[in-house]
């Protein structure tokens, strides 16, 4: 008996294989988020690299807030990690099993789910800044007052069962691989970590008007009224474009990060939460069940006529 099989022999015999071979399945779908954990250490030395670039500038770098933002990070990926097989992966699989066609994965039904991949994600983004419900989950990310790597790590540990992973279910009904869906998905992401950033300026300007730049994503995350609900592109900036939601830097009008009503605070927690809780006062606040529910759906900064609802924090 070789090496190799020794070691196969070893790990047949622990009892653990039968045990992989159940959870497996519930761990496939997220394979999204094993490419994350792949990449973490690539963020983390791009991360160090900008902060060594940046560190004496406050406007530009908080070491506290950096920090934080990792931490918040890694408390999205645990959650996805723990809950996406049991929540996602099954809604996943219903669909590819009623899927529409058998598409097999070569070079050029890949390039397709990539670019289809970047149009629901745009949508998923669209609706997280104009609908509350996801909104609240979504806050997480624009609410710091930097834009820097460790802004991009700055999630929310909700996401999971917030249900933006819903906009992506169409893809696998059509008849696409819901692995593939995921590692789509993650390679998007990975992408999107490195437009976080003020020490990129403009690109060559065939590269600004197709893809989405840190040019463009510095003016998606502004809490300034001209830049609001602008550059919701993942890879592509062209869907913008297209629907109407591109906005270019203007020299006039320099960016300001953050939001609309800022939430200072040092709290996970409260990071992850304070838009949830916010929403369910106004809920709670009297008038008719009707109206109260619309603020789930209404934009963030929705107000009821017959109510003092407070004006929730947008950043769109």
């Amino acid at each position: 008996m070789n090496l190799v099989d020794a070691m196969l022999d070893v790990w047949t015999r622990s009892g653990l294989a039968e045990l992989y071979a159940v959870i497996a399945p519930w761990l496939a779908l997220d394979a999204r988020q094993l490419i994350f954990v792949i990449a973490t250490p690539v963020f983390l030395g791009v991360a160090f690299w900008e902060y060594l670039r940046i560190r004496n500038d406050r406007r530009l770098m908080d070491t506290g807030e950096a920090i934080r933002n990792f931490m918040l990070g890694a408390g999205y990926q645990v959650t996805e990690l723990l809950f996406a097989g049991l929540i996602a992966f099954p809604v996943y699989a219903f669909a590819y099993q009623h899927r529409l066609l058998d598409i097999e994965l070569n070079w050029a039904t890949g390039a397709l789910l990539w670019v289809l991949t970047d149009f629901c994600f745009y949508w998923f983004h669209r609706v997280s800044h104009r609908v509350r419900w996801f909104w609240c989950a979504h806050v997480t990310h624009h609410s710091s007052e930097r834009m820097n790597f460790s802004t991009a790590m700055r999630q929310n540990a909700t996401n999971i069962f917030n249900g933006g992973w819903l906009f992506y279910v169409p893809l696998a009904f059509v008849g696409f691989n819901p692995v593939w869906i995921g590692v789509c998905y993650a390679l998007s992401l990975v992408y999107q970590f490195f437009i976080h950033t003020t020490l990129i300026h403009k690109l060559h300007p065939a590269i600004e008007y197709v893809f989405n730049t840190p040019n463009h994503h510095r003016v998606h995350h502004a809490s300034n009224p001209g830049y609001l609900d602008t550059n919701y592109g993942g890879v592509f900036i062209v869907f913008d474009r297209m629907f109407g939601t591109f906005a270019a830097e203007r020299a006039d009008q320099p960016i300001r990060y953050g939001i609309t009503r800022p939430v200072h605070t040092t709290s996970l927690v409260v990071a992850w939460t304070h838009e949830y809780v916010d929403m369910v006062r106004d809920m709670l606040r009297s008038g008719a069940l009707t109206e109260r529910i619309k603020h789930l759906w209404m934009p963030p900064e929705w107000e009821r006529k017959t109510g003092s609802s407070r004006s929730a924090a947008t950043q769109s």
